[in-house]
């Protein structure tokens, strides 16, 4: 399946308050590869942005004027994103946005159109609870480079989310998965022959085991002899 990360710069906080979308950056990936194949609009969103929301992404009400409104787009939108798995952070506010700006002009619901949406920020609050999940948090614990990120902008951050989501998922890239005889994207077809993969199967020497039994024993005494491993061994 095509995935694309996506992310939006909005007016303000509130689709349902009448804040618009002024950009949207969306970066394609096939076989958790960077494709090339983007798309980045900036967009005239009819109203001016929120003081605070200019202290963000920096995008001046003047820049906009001049640029194309979303009904303009929607179309060229809509038919990239079909079919594909949208992967966005904090996906409840862009898909929101999207969702009345699709409302706005007689268009099909985002969702209708997306296969399926996967919010990184979920995913992240799963993988390190009680942590900070925003982006900057996450390249930084991630080693993602975000020097470059002064202000938010829509297609840099979803270029740095693309690389947080190769790293948040790097436990999928495990030989055994099932990827199928062939695995057909875009007419390329791939083999996948894992007759070719040797694997090694190493030993522990007679120090690590001597090593790893005395560790056992520790832990038998510290537990008065409990320990779940030695009741479940059957007596001979």
């Amino acid at each position: 399946m095509r995935q694309i990360v996506l992310d939006t710069e909005t007016t303000g906080l509130s689709a349902e308050g009448g804040d618009r979308i002024i950009e949207i950056g969306c970066v394609e990936l096939v076989g958790r590869k960077l494709t090339g194949n983007n798309r980045h609009f900036y967009l005239n969103p009819e109203r001016e942005s929120h003081e605070d929301a200019l202290k963000v992404h920096g995008i001046s009400n003047d820049f906009l004027r001049d640029k194309p409104k979303f009904a303009a787009v929607a179309e060229e939108l809509m038919e990239y994103l079909r079919g594909a798995e949208v992967i966005i952070h904090n996906a409840a506010f862009d898909v929101a946005f999207l969702n009345k700006e699709l409302e706005m002009v007689g268009r099909e619901s985002f969702k209708s159109v997306a296969a399926r949406v996967t919010d990184t920020l979920v995913m992240a609050k799963e993988m390190y609870p009680g942590k900070r999940n925003s982006l900057d948090a996450l390249c930084d614990r991630l080693g993602v480079d975000n020097s470059s990120r002064t202000l938010h902008g829509a297609l840099l951050d979803a270029e740095l989310l693309a690389d947080v989501y190769i790293n948040l998922t790097r436990g999928q890239d495990a030989l055994l998965i099932d990827v199928g005889a062939h695995d057909h994207i875009s007419g390329i077809t791939t083999r996948v022959d894992l007759r070719q993969f040797t694997l090694p199967v190493l030993l522990a020497s007679e120090q690590e085991n001597a090593a790893h039994e005395d560790v056992l024993k520790q832990l038998d005494k510290a537990s008065g002899g409990r320990t779940l491993w030695r009741l479940a061994q059957p007596v001979a």
